[in-house]
């Protein structure tokens, strides 16, 4: 009994198109962002864990600010990796005069 190739290679030739289209349009429509060293020295800053907290000069804003940082070392199959994730987030709600 004979294998069906054809219908095999074209399916997986069309899902190799179609993660080629989606990447280049990433690609295309990414920002290429920007590196700004206050940033990088305030996420060095931050300690261990999650804050949350509601300044009070911003109170009649709505503004609350939330840190967060994880460090750990992975060690796996005799390789260690050094994870440090930092977050720095802003939430501001505010309504609109018409």
């Amino acid at each position: 009994m004979p294998l069906p190739l054809f219908p095999i290679a074209l399916r997986l030739g069309a899902a190799a198109m179609a993660g080629y289209a989606a990447g280049r349009w990433v690609l295309s429509n990414s920002h290429p962002g920007r590196l700004d060293q206050r940033a990088e020295d305030a996420l060095d800053d931050l300690d261990e864990g999650l804050t949350l907290r509601r300044p009070q000069q911003r109170q009649p804003q709505g503004q609350t600010n939330a840190t967060a940082r994880l460090r750990r070392v992975i060690r796996f199959r005799g390789r260690e990796w050094e994870l440090d994730a930092g977050l720095v987030a802003r939430l501001r709600l505010r309504e609109r005069q018409a």
